[in-house]
């Protein structure tokens, strides 16, 4: 049985659903563009690359490796209390967009821009699964 959960948590929409219900899954999806074939995490109604309006959700690998990242030392949220420090990383996907998430399984004196990481999940609620990644070794 999990605990209550006391950071915060994301909105799903109809819009999203599609991703969230991925991660329940233990996938990660994304929009593509039916047009341009970009990829794009928000579900906006248009393509920020070419305005197509039609995309298709669509399965990736889950692979990619660290563009940046930072330590959070200071409290800035009280749910995030007895996680302080803890990083916060923009994930550059194999496919080609990024995402910001956490590295978990590492200390953060660790974790180095380019290292190579995949895909975890994270059951937080019942309801809602968050990704995270974790480094290759």
């Amino acid at each position: 049985m999990m605990s209550a959960y006391s950071k915060p948590l994301p909105d799903i929409n109809d819009a999203n659903r599609p991703f969230w219900e991925a991660l329940r899954r233990r996938e990660l999806r994304l929009l593509r563009c039916d047009s341009c074939g970009e990829l794009r995490l928000h579900p906006f109604r248009r393509c920020p690359h070419c305005s197509h309006e039609k995309a298709t959700w669509t399965t990736l690998s889950g692979k990619g490796k660290v563009w940046t990242k930072t330590v959070f030392h200071q409290l800035y949220f009280e749910g995030f209390r007895n996680d302080v420090p803890y990083n916060v990383v923009v994930i550059e996907m194999d496919e080609g967009p990024r995402l910001y998430s956490n590295i978990v399984g590492t200390d953060n004196t660790d974790i180095r821009i380019g290292d190579r990481v995949e895909a975890c999940f994270d059951d937080v609620t019942p309801d809602v699964t968050l990704l995270k990644f974790s480094i290759i070794r």
